[in-house]
């Protein structure tokens, strides 16, 4: 019942946790039906012993009544007799002296016998701790025993009604040596107590009946004391008169209670070599706890019939050893020696403990409290969080060691690694994706879906953390080379091993996903993905094949954006003085376009062995689409003006065909065309600026149906850079841009032209 508030705060904390709420929700109705099942059991419980309590009660008073009123009927019948019979005033003292008479003559023999009877009990103990595993005399014994002791309880009781404390000393001296064998027996008892199960195991049932009917006894005589007393406390004025009632056991011995006391010492010897089995191998809490159902299943089957009916034994027993259970195991989670790996095994215990105790006869709800209090919720969060740590740290640590590696690029000869292919990599994908597998297993080894399933979720989680992070450091270190540095400043320290660094991390991206069948060979992602697809259950499957459908398409993104941002590089550094002539008088005297097709054949040359085959024609189609945007966006250039005069349509001829003949030359025509028809671009840019001025929005209009996401501020910055440009024109535009009704489809390169 004594549960940890749920704080869905901390449950709920990321947009990507609210695919737990189905998992929480089973947990939580799970927790919800084990409350309730301990409630209804607690409340039975509690009725029956309510029930049974009142019950007592109510017999109780019964029978104190009716002493009381037959106490009453013999006083009266005492008080008429003495006026119906002649002299009874004579024959109640002649009678009460002859009962005195026979009291002590019996008193007498009894002293005169006692030390003798004493010898006796001593040769019968001998006799039995000889045949310890029969013990033959100790029903006699106990009856002598009994006996002696409600003699000296009576010497004692007569002694102390006559207010002599010497006499009294005399006689506890003379009884002194009683004690020694009742200490004797105790410890026999307490012996035959403690080996019942064996005694049962080897058929010993003799000693067993005897030792119950011994208990039986004294559990009699104990009730009948407690009821006296309990009459004498509340009847002091009558009691005085009929104390003759009271001959017998004077005080309560306990001997029931030191049963009880015997079963649950025997059990806790027993745990206390179990726990240190457990705590030496976690695999051997059921085997180290194999005697707790052999005893239970000896008790059921062989103490069962020995014993009576009303102890209901194995019940008694069982309930005896569920609660020494439950402190057992509740002490090990939170004893700081166990290690996650015990915490694991006692996570799992409940489930076979209780199917067990099943099979015994012992349902689930009669056994109170819960084995280990249900908190297995809170201790798979906690052995998950435990992994969850160690993924973090794991992770943290890696990501240090590539930021400081990052950061020393430019160590002599580099610090990325090449592998089997000669690709460029970085140091620590590898390690990355080990560390994730041994945490998978770690979190197999708990032989629970939901906490894989956990683990798994953050691992998702971090791994995206890890894509945006490594994006995010590799954008901030481009941009230092993507502004116009200081005067002074060296521009370009670092920045060919950035460039090194972009292709190793576009290659990892692709080492995470490439899966290579030819050579039986599995990605990262898609041996992650196998390697706990075993642990979950089919439903988180579903939902996994999303997540690992957006890693992978992540990786795809990532490596994307490298080769995209070594090409903004390219053009913010080595172009960077090249671009702003496009269109302007100067771009009419160089062969900007020449010179940079060059450049970059050179950066294919010299990367293309080094970067991941699948990457090189996407690295090309990226700068050709970069070069198309950049040319495009040039109009905006200080001083672009398009002059009728000097012949611009043969410029841009020239720079058009520049770029296809490289494009024609590819390796890979398919590439080439594409790249070609992405190029056809140039056509209606063309119109637009050599069209006349009325022809304009019929220009425009062809244009922005071939290309819907024209924007109409790029067509004003062509428009303007017309050396007849006149407002109307661009007026005209915007007319007939609010007349079409454009259908809208895939993005095209016109979106990215401002």
């Amino acid at each position: 019942m004594d549960l940890p508030p749920v704080n869905l705060a901390e449950l709920l904390r990321h947009p990507d946790d609210l695919d737990k709420i189905t998992t929480l929700k089973a947990e939580f109705m799970r927790k919800k039906a084990a409350v309730d099942s301990q409630l209804r059991s607690g409340l039975r419980e509690q009725l029956e012993t309510t029930q049974a309590g009142m019950n007592g009660l109510a017999d109780g008073q019964r029978t104190v009544q009716q002493i009381k009123e037959e106490m009453m009927k013999i006083d009266k019948i005492c008080s008429e007799s003495q006026d119906m019979i002649t002299d009874f005033a004579t024959i109640n003292l002649v009678s009460q002296a002859h009962r005195n008479f026979g009291a002590v003559e019996t008193m007498r023999r009894n002293l005169e016998t006692f030390s003798e009877r004493l010898d006796a009990i001593d040769r019968m103990l001998n006799e039995d701790d000889e045949d310890p595993e029969n013990m033959p005399n100790l029903l006699a014994i106990h009856y002598e025993l009994t006996q002696l002791r409600n003699i000296r309880d009576d010497a004692i009781e007569q002694i102390q009604r006559g207010d002599d404390p010497g006499l009294q000393s005399t006689l506890e001296d003379y009884f002194s040596r009683l004690d020694k064998y009742i200490e004797w027996f105790d410890v026999n008892i307490t012996l035959v107590a403690m080996s019942l199960i064996n005694l049962v195991i080897a058929d010993n049932n003799s000693l067993v009946v005897r030792f119950a009917l011994i208990i039986e006894a004294e559990e009699k005589s104990d009730q009948r004391v407690l009821a006296l007393q309990e009459a004498l406390k509340d009847h002091k004025e009558m009691a005085t008169r009929f104390q003759s009632i009271t001959d017998g056991a004077k005080t309560v011995r306990g001997y029931k209670d030191k049963f009880l006391k015997a079963i649950k010492t025997f059990a806790e010897d027993q745990f206390k070599e179990s726990k240190e089995k457990f705590l030496g191998d976690p695999d051997m809490l059921d085997k180290s706890l194999k005697w707790y159902f052999n005893d239970l299943n000896a008790v059921k089957i062989g103490m069962t019939p020995l014993m009576p009916k009303k102890w209901k034994i194995f019940k008694t027993w069982a309930t005896i050893y569920h609660g020494l259970m439950h402190d057992y195991l509740i002490g090990l989670i939170d004893d700081p020696e166990t290690s996650s790996a015990h915490t694991l095994a006692i996570i799992s215990w409940p489930e076979a403990y209780y199917r067990k105790m099943t099979k015994l006869g012992m349902k689930q709800d009669e056994l109170t409290p819960h084995v280990i209090d249900n908190r297995e919720a809170e201790l798979v969060r906690d052995f998950r969080a435990l992994i969850i740590k160690f993924l973090d740290e794991w992770i943290d640590r890696i990501y240090k060691q590539e930021c400081k590696d990052f950061v020393d690029r430019n160590v002599e000869g580099g610090n990325l690694d090449q592998d089997e292919y000669g690709y460029f990599r970085t140091k620590n994908l590898v390690d990355l994706w080990r560390m994730l597998r041994e945490q998978v297993d770690a979190a197999g080894n708990s032989k629970r879906a939901d906490v894989v399933e956990g683990v798994i979720d953050t691992m998702f989680q971090r791994l995206r953390t890890r894509q945006q992070s490594w994006q995010k450091m590799l954008e901030d270190e481009a941009a230092r080379y993507e502004v116009q540095p200081p005067q002074g400043q060296p521009e370009l320290d670092g920045f060919q091993p950035l460039q090194d660094w972009l292709v190793a991390t576009a290659n990892d991206q692709i080492a995470c996903i490439d899966d290579n069948e030819d050579e039986g060979r599995m990605a990262y992602l898609s041996d992650f993905r196998r390697k706990f697809s075993t642990l979950v259950s089919p439903q988180y499957m579903d939902r996994a094949e999303t997540e690992i459908t957006a890693l992978r398409d992540g990786y795809v993104d990532l490596s994307t954006w490298c080769m995209t941002k070594f090409a903004q590089l390219v053009f913010a550094v080595d172009f960077r003085t090249v671009m702003p002539d496009f269109f302007t008088p100067r771009w009419y005297t160089t062969n900007a376009m020449a010179r940079m097709i060059a450049t970059f054949e050179e950066y294919v040359s010299d990367y293309k062995m080094v970067l991941h085959h699948s990457l090189v024609d996407i690295f090309i189609e990226i700068f050709a689409e970069e070069l198309l945007i950049r040319y495009l966006s040039s109009v905006r250039n200080k001083g672009a003006k398009f002059r009728r005069q000097d012949n611009f349509q043969d410029k841009i001829f020239d720079d058009l065909s520049t770029a296809f003949d490289f494009f024609n030359n590819l390796p890979n025509p398919d590439v080439g065309d594409a790249i070609k028809e992405t190029w056809r671009v140039s056509e209606p840019f063309l119109q637009l600026l050599t069209v006349d001025k009325e022809a304009v929005p019929d220009a425009f209009a062809e244009f922005k149906s071939q290309y819907w996401d024209l924007q109409i501020s790029w067509v004003e910055a062509v428009l303007r850079s017309r050396d007849d440009f006149e407002r109307s024109m661009l007026n005209a535009v915007k007319a007939r841009a609010a007349q079409m009704d454009v259908v809208r489809g895939p993005e095209t390169i016109m979106s990215k032209v401002k």
